[in-house]
């Protein structure tokens, strides 16, 4: 008898903990001005290699940001599901002046964002395409950026638009869910001369001819190269109809899993509407909770 009023009190005690918790966070957040939000949230952010857009509520990574120093390797992709990310990729590997470059499109779910990427890097020397998958690839310095444009839509619906010279240009809406399939990625590509712009246009034929089931358009205005990629390979560059029952079922489990988890990030921080109050209401209220969403490889957040 005794044990379970105590297990009781218990349950009271931690109840009321939380709802004074859920208070106390509220009304920090409600009494911060714009500034000071945004200040807290890219000093939150800024370790994690991202930043808050204010004029779009998205989070997009920095240039100095961490993971440049990783570079990619196309395992990366292949390990996608196993960090609860399903999308569609578009690895373009081009040779230039001695070195094998690659341009990468991804767009699709990264954990509890929809979001997009355009990634520039290159290798140390020419690669043969058996090497591609193995390869480890630099992140291009500062004075090989490339001017990035891109324009997400879902649907009809634009949902961010990105330009930066950059080496990795990224938009991720927190909280969202979506199919890749649903995502249409629009991006200009500036080039510093024909020559590189050429080896790109010519890997971009190769890709059209070897794979019909991807699904994009290129066009050229001048040294500019416009890419509207809509239909993809999910989980890194293997081809829709190769994939097995058994990856189409972890791609499913995983999607599920991801559409829950943005169910309770809404739920959890429904007193608010935009992804600044939310993240920082979330920060004031569980900031473990908070840390594992940024604590990610890849550099996005997650589940």
């Amino acid at each position: 008898m005794y044990f379970f009023i105590g297990f009781l009190l218990l349950i009271v005690l931690c109840l009321g903990l939380c709802f004074w918790r859920r208070r106390r966070a509220l009304k920090k957040v409600c009494c911060m001005s714009c500034r000071e939000k945004q200040e807290l949230l890219d000093e939150i952010l800024e370790p994690f290699g991202y930043y808050y857009v204010r004029g779009q509520d998205l989070i997009s990574t920095r240039n100095d940001a961490w993971q440049r120093q990783a570079g990619y390797t196309a395992f990366f992709d292949r390990a996608a599901l196993a960090l609860y990310m399903v999308f569609d990729a578009l690895p373009i590997y081009f040779d230039y002046r001695g070195r094998t470059w690659l341009i990468e499109l991804w767009k699709g779910q990264y954990g509890i964002n929809a979001g997009a990427e355009v990634g520039i890097y290159h290798a140390d020397r020419l690669l043969a395409p058996e090497e591609y998958a193995t390869a480890h690839f630099q992140a291009v310095s500062d004075s090989e950026r490339l001017p990035v444009t891109f324009d997400l839509f879902h649907g009809e619906k634009l949902l961010a638009t990105m330009s930066h010279t950059t080496w990795w240009l990224t938009a991720f809406l927190v909280g969202m869910f979506t199919k890749p399939s649903h995502l249409t990625l629009e991006v200009t590509i500036g080039f510093p001369c024909p020559e590189m712009q050429n080896q790109f246009l010519e890997a971009l034929d190769r890709i059209s001819r070897e794979n019909e089931s991807l699904q994009f358009s290129c066009c050229c205005h001048g040294m500019q190269a416009h890419i509207r990629y809509s239909c993809g390979c999910p989980a890194s560059s293997v081809c829709p109809e190769r994939i097995s029952w058994l990856r189409r079922l972890q791609i499913r489990w995983v999607q599920l899993y991801n559409r829950f988890m943005c169910r309770m990030y809404r739920r959890i921080t429904r007193p608010f509407d935009c992804t600044l109050d939310r993240i920082l209401f979330l920060y004031e209220l569980l900031p473990f909770t908070l840390r594992r969403m940024l604590r990610h490889p890849k550099g996005v957040i997650q589940a």
